[in-house]
């Protein structure tokens, strides 16, 4: 089909994310190369654009990169599918091997999920079962914090922001769960992240006290460590995970770290959980783990969790996707691991400081109320909600690629970004913005 084709025939035919049958505007990808898109519009424009996304934060190597995709081809040769269950093979193997040498000591196994939001799905379960195996079936719930996203499957859901997230609209389908406030929120200060005292000792407090009056009922706490991503791209303090930690030591709860959009050097540590020096129970993570190349996700559990699991009742934990362990997405995750590790230590710090420079001039347009940058993601939130079409279009006019939400114009670039790219990339939101709202920013 040729693009105008695609673009009238997935009217009122595909649903995309979020948006209705009928819009907003879509473009057609007609290729995609390095950190480069080539798409057209609906009224035929043709646009060579940066992907200041990463795919929505997965494709941290860029797109046709030759080893992920010898990768797959290498594997698709041998077989591309078989089940998980009774059966093994050597990229699965291999994969986890790596996650488990990657992640804080102590994770030392780990369930393949299909996706990010399956991975979270199976760290729920994973608590609930520990709890009932320990002889604490009245503890089912979860604790999680106001701002925070985990997927849209529905024990996702329940852990997400209840009033603001983007679920709200299902208050009697989703389980209902005990919540903090957001933590105080932190900023980038040398090497490490400052926050007002007073305000986390004040939030220390309070998460004290609703620890305490919740814990004899959930199972466990989820957060995503130090950056809250579709919640709005908030920072906050280290501080609260080592509560968390703390608390969850205290009362018996499992701590699990949803590393999906934090994971794998996005924020400038390894994990996010390690701006805390945090050892979770249990980790998920996801997105760009197979750099973009497929959809999977794995959870990462510690060995007296999994212990526990092992000798209770059932000996298994309860959950078996088809496509569990699917063996062209282990091999492309393996394959991309070695990149992310070879990689990260070198070009989160540059990008980060590139992001800093380029995103600065939108301090100077009335309509701007931050500009905030830690490792590789860069954010111009703005007073007011984006006008999504417009700022759009308007940086695609200038040569990038965005995807903004709610205040936000961001970006979380791929991790092979030049300096030049991420210039590009940043001077193209900055203009997107004043393009649509005027001002001007030198």
């Amino acid at each position: 089909m040729e693009p105008a084709d695609v673009l009238a025939r997935d009217r009122g035919l595909l649903w995309h994310p979020y948006a209705p049958l009928d819009g907003p505007p879509l473009y057609a990808v007609t290729g995609a190369a390095g950190v480069w898109l080539d798409l057209v519009a609906e009224d035929g424009q043709q646009f060579h654009v940066r992907d200041a996304m990463s795919s929505w934060w997965a494709v941290l190597h860029g797109y046709r990169n030759p080893l992920l995709d010898k990768a797959i081809h290498d594997q698709v040769d041998r077989f591309s599918h078989v089940m998980f269950g009774g059966l093994t093979h050597e990229p699965a193997v291999r994969v986890a091997e790596k996650l488990v040498a990657l992640t804080p000591a102590g994770l030392d196994h780990v369930f393949l999920a299909d996706s990010g939001s399956v991975a979270v799905e199976v760290a729920l379960k994973v608590a609930v079962q520990y709890q009932q195996a320990l002889g604490r079936p009245e503890r089912t719930g979860f604790l999680a914090l106001r701002g925070g996203y985990h997927g849209d499957t529905l024990g996702a859901m329940s852990v997400c922001d209840p009033v603001d997230g983007m679920h709200a609209d299902f208050p009697d389908y989703v389980p209902a769960q005990s919540f903090l406030l957001r933590p105080p929120r932190a900023w980038r200060a040398g090497e490490g992240l400052a926050s007002d005292p007073v305000e986390v000792a004040s939030w220390i407090t309070e998460a004290e006290r609703v620890v305490a009056e919740v814990a004899d009922r959930v199972a466990g706490i989820i957060v995503e460590p130090v950056l809250q991503g579709a919640g709005g791209m908030v920072v906050y303090a280290p501080e609260a995970l080592v509560v968390l930690r703390r608390l969850a030591t205290a009362y018996g709860l499992v701590l699990i770290a949803d590393e999906i959009a934090t994971g794998f050097g996005r924020t400038g540590r390894f994990f996010g959980s390690d701006w805390g020096a945090v050892v979770p129970d249990v980790m998920c993570v996801g997105k760009a783990l197979t750099g973009g190349m497929m959809t999977l996700g794995a959870v990462v559990v510690s060995s007296p969790v999994a212990e526990v699991i092992a000798a209770s009742r059932h000996r298994a934990l309860l959950h078996g996707p088809t496509f569990m362990g699917n063996p062209l997405a282990c091999a492309v995750a393996s394959a991309s691991l070695d990149l992310v590790v070879a990689g990260w230590a070198q070009n989160v710090p540059r990008i980060e400081a590139a992001l800093v420079t380029a995103l600065s001039p939108a301090c100077e347009l009335s309509v701007v109320r931050e500009v905030r940058v830690l490792g590789a993601v860069g954010v111009i939130e703005l007073a007011e909600s984006v006008d999504i079409p417009r700022v759009t279009r308007a940086a695609l006019e200038r040569g990038v690629w965005v995807r903004p939400f709610r205040r936000l114009v961001y970006t979380m670039p791929p991790y092979i970004s030049s300096d030049a790219d991420l210039a590009a990339i940043g001077a193209g939101m900055v203009s997107a913005v004043a393009d649509v709202y005027g001002g001007s920013a030198s």
